[in-house]
């Protein structure tokens, strides 16, 4: 019983940690990276994974709904593509 009420309350707080959260994912080229990760604001650091083609990475973060306005313009500037913006429904740290 003890077990499941932890586990209860574990996901309720990963519910009140995601709001107002985002997920964004893009593709980068690999040679406008470091530019792309300055402008990103992260709970960490931004996932960075190699994709097919060697000159691309995927780039995966999460930040604060309020923020991606101003940052998706500055992406797509720095070089990003097929970004994508996705609601966070739980995050547990």
């Amino acid at each position: 019983k003890r077990q499941k009420i932890e586990d209860i309350v574990l996901m309720l707080k990963g519910a009140m940690a995601a709001e107002g959260k985002v997920s964004l994912m893009m593709n980068v080229p690999r040679n406008k990276l470091s530019e792309v990760v300055a402008i990103l604001p992260a709970l960490q650091k931004p996932t960075v994974a190699d994709l097919s083609d060697p000159d691309w990475v995927a780039v995966i973060t999460v930040c604060d709904e309020t923020v991606v306005r101003h940052i998706i313009p500055r992406l797509k500037a720095a070089g990003a593509q097929g970004i994508v913006e996705q609601p966070v429904t739980k995050l547990i740290d």
